[in-house]
């Protein structure tokens, strides 16, 4: 959560007070920092539709659903968002796989025993948790049959395992008391464990069946429970699956060869996927619908300034940075450089404030110099993305990929067919999606970089100049 600063900087100080990247949680800052706009100049409001969507499926069948959008877009801020606007009928638990699991190596049953995990904790903090009599033992008895008698180990002598205490109000020898430690005893081990037996994950793997049956019985009496404690029902929302660290193989493992396990699960969820995974050539064999929240554009597709584009993020950066830290036009430059990605932005913003007092003590605006020295710095970072990336899954070269810029950057016809080039270059955000429309732009950083290269021409629009 980010250290509330109560309002926007006014000093270059203290921008990583307000200009941290942690997506916006808390009510109060969520309050003060977010602006409506950007959802203006989109082409959609994707949180208004999916909020609507889990009206339509209160009390009727479960809502199962991918958001997708780069990274830095304002996913993780739009469902805070959307779990405010439906905070009457459901109960969000939020979930981030990347943190919370071991992004090297998790398996589709680890995503499922965190989902659970985390349910049950929520149903405890809300004191909310099943009676004796719904929550049966023989329940518990088959989870923990479940997990078989093996120990997994981390290298060296340490066993993850250990048993945890029970929640605030729980008796320590009921049957929740008990759940509730060996999902924790299950939390360290899927987090920390760095070496898993073979036989392990098969065995479990091949018992998946079981698992799901069982997480169903788990969430019925949950949802029971809640039901009649507050008249909700329970919406889980698993984040950051589009992390780089989590590749390619483990993404489509888990929603292509596994992805009825999710279709299965009788409960509410929406899940954060990249943009390449819900453009790929097996996208048609994703077993959930797709929403998309687009990116912020900073041109048009004629390489015009897009004013209002501008303008939204603008709103944003001066809900946390005062204008008066920037000399003039620096901040609009900043933003142009960001190709509209917020986190982006933010990063540029500090680069530049800090290059500033490093520069001179006593500076107290962000000068052009310092503006050009965050950008080249982050220049250099989109051109090492445009090199082949080991989350490819089979090799792209950059010859390939220049041919494919240069297609989108003049609107050439059939560029914005999906192929495995423009997944790629979608994944390294050298690439853009805007509007709802499907048209794709390239980056104004990658933009400069092909002027640099000679492939455009220095007058050529679109760029960061």
């Amino acid at each position: 959560m980010l250290p509330f600063a109560g309002g926007p900087a006014t000093d270059l100080d203290h921008l990583y007070l307000t200009l941290r990247p942690e997506p916006l949680i808390g009510k109060e800052e969520f309050a003060s920092y977010y602006r409506s706009q950007v959802n203006e100049v989109r082409g959609e409001d994707t949180a208004a539709g999916l909020w609507l969507k889990l009206r339509q499926a209160y009390g009727t069948l479960p809502f199962r659903a991918f958001l997708m959008g780069h990274p830095g877009v304002g996913k993780s801020t739009e469902i805070t968002r959307l779990l405010e606007h439906v905070e009457d009928q459901y109960v969000g638990v939020r979930l981030s796989v990347s943190a919370e699991l071991n992004p090297a190596s998790f398996k589709v049953f680890d995503v499922l025993l965190l989902m659970l995990a985390r349910l049950a904790e929520r149903a405890d903090q809300m004191n909310a948790i099943p009676l004796e009599g719904i929550l049966p033992a023989q329940l518990l008895s088959d989870i923990q049959q479940w997990f078989g008698t093996e120990q997994i180990t981390r290298t060296g002598t340490r066993t993850i395992g250990a048993e945890a205490e029970a929640g605030a109000g729980v008796k320590g020898g009921s049957p929740w008391a008990a759940l509730l430690g060996l999902f924790a005893s299950a939390k360290a081990e899927m987090k920390y464990a760095a070496e898993r037996k073979t036989q392990t994950v098969e065995y479990r793997l091949q018992r998946l069946p079981d698992l799901v049956d069982y997480c169903n019985r788990l969430i019925h009496v949950c949802d029971q429970t809640l039901r009649e404690k507050t008249g909700k029902e329970w919406l889980l929302v698993v984040e950051d699956l589009d992390k780089t660290v989590i590749s390619p193989p483990q993404l489509q493992e888990l929603f292509l060869q596994y992805g009825n396990v999710f279709q299965d699960l009788r409960v509410n969820m929406i899940f954060t996927i990249p943009v390449w995974l819900a453009y790929s050539s097996e996208a048609n064999r994703l077993p959930l619908k797709r929403y998309t929240i687009h990116d912020t554009p900073v041109y048009d597709q004629q390489h015009n300034p897009h004013e209002s584009g501008r303008a939204a993020v603008q709103a944003v950066l001066e809900a946390r940075v005062s204008p008066s830290l920037f000399a003039e036009d620096q901040m609009t430059r900043l933003i142009v450089a960001s190709g509209g990605n917020l986190r982006d932005l933010f990063e540029l913003v500090l680069d530049a404030g800090e290059g500033a007092r490093l520069r001179n003590p006593l500076a107290r605006v962000i000068g052009p110099d310092d503006a050009r020295a965050a950008i080249a710095k982050m220049r250099w970072e989109y051109l090492r993305r445009l090199g082949q990336s080991p989350y490819d899954l089979n090799p792209i070269t950059y010859p390939q990929k220049l041919e494919r810029l240069l297609a989108v950057y003049n609107g050439a016809s059939a560029n914005d067919v999906p192929d495995p080039v423009l997944y790629s270059l979608l994944r390294s955000r050298a690439v853009e999606e805007f509007n709802g429309n499907g048209w794709y732009g390239v980056h104004p950083l990658v933009v400069d970089i092909l002027k640099d290269q000679q492939h455009l021409k220095p007058q050529d629009p679109g760029g960061t100049d």
